[in-house]
């Protein structure tokens, strides 16, 4: 990572050695999560996220160029970057534990660099303690997805 992912810098906190890192406007939504009493609570949590999604792809938009591969339901993402210089993800599943997935993924990346978003690890998803809620292959598909996202983001640079 460059100089500007320090602490404070476009990625937030992590642990005390820096090798956690996600950007500082997800913070709030982590906090949401920790905050739950259980694995169910944050199904829930994560299943509330999925219906707002802040930049679905409707179904009607899913084709197999942008299939996410290795995903046990139907997941799809399209990225791109906004007037701005941006990066956008939109994304769409036929399972709400994987839209709420890609939402949250999505409210992470959304207007950051392209740059900064193919550098990132999905270690927000770790920190929400929603990985280890997930089946293995849920936890394969949210892996494959993020992948996708940061290989469309460096593609985008």
């Amino acid at each position: 990572m460059t100089a500007s992912h320090v602490q404070g810098g476009p990625l937030g906190r992590g642990n005390m050695d820096g090798s956690r890192r996600w950007p500082e406007h997800l913070d709030a939504v982590i906090e949401e999560f920790q905050a739950c009493f259980d694995a169910m609570e944050r199904y829930e949590l994560l299943f509330s996220y999925s219906k707002r999604h802040p930049s679905p792809l409707p179904q009607e938009e899913w084709d197999d160029d942008n299939q996410v591969h290795g995903c046990q339901s139907r997941a799809h993402v399209i990225c791109t970057v906004d007037e701005s210089g941006g990066f956008l993800l939109r994304g769409g599943a036929d399972a709400q534990i994987v839209q709420g997935l890609m939402a949250v993924t999505a409210i992470a990346v959304n207007g950051m660099d392209p740059a900064d978003v193919a550098g990132m690890e999905p270690d927000y998803a770790e920190e929400m303690g929603i990985r280890s809620s997930l089946t293995p292959s849920r936890a394969n598909g949210f892996l494959n997805m993020f992948k996708r996202v940061t290989e469309e983001a460096a593609l985008l640079l």
